[in-house]
């Protein structure tokens, strides 16, 4: 059986509407394809105390877990785990996002979204989200 991986994700959304991508940086799993800030769920960590983590690390940004608001989630198997990705939306945060880990930040019109090259997990998150904004 396949380990479980626990990921959190963001979607964080400016007063424009616009929605913040990443894309991930050369060296690591997945290069180049554009995906939702986020990462690993520690062992005694909520998915929102993780995303709070992950966006300070990541981002160079602050937030609180009552600003996150669930929307989606993925569920995909991928070789040797089981990724579980729930989908947050953020709205309300403090700082300008800043790629602290080599990654580029773009941010990405509603109807834009599902035409950028992402991982498999964040496709239909993609699809979720530009439907419900």
């Amino acid at each position: 059986m396949a380990k479980l991986l626990l990921v959190a994700a963001c979607a964080l959304i400016d007063r424009d509407g616009r929605v913040l991508m990443a894309r991930r940086p050369e060296g690591k799993p997945l290069a180049g394809l554009w995906e939702f800030p986020g990462g690993k769920i520690g062992n005694d960590e909520t998915p929102e105390a993780a995303l709070v983590r992950e966006l300070k690390e990541e981002l160079a940004i602050d937030t609180e877990a009552s600003c996150l608001a669930p929307v989606a989630f993925a569920s995909q198997a991928s070789g040797e785990f089981h990724l579980l990705m729930p989908l947050y939306v953020c709205r309300k945060w403090q700082g300008v996002p800043r790629p602290l880990e080599g990654q580029e930040l773009k941010w990405v019109r509603r109807d834009a979204l599902t035409g950028m090259d992402m991982p498999p997990a964040d496709r239909p998150l993609a699809a979720q989200l530009r439907d419900m904004l």
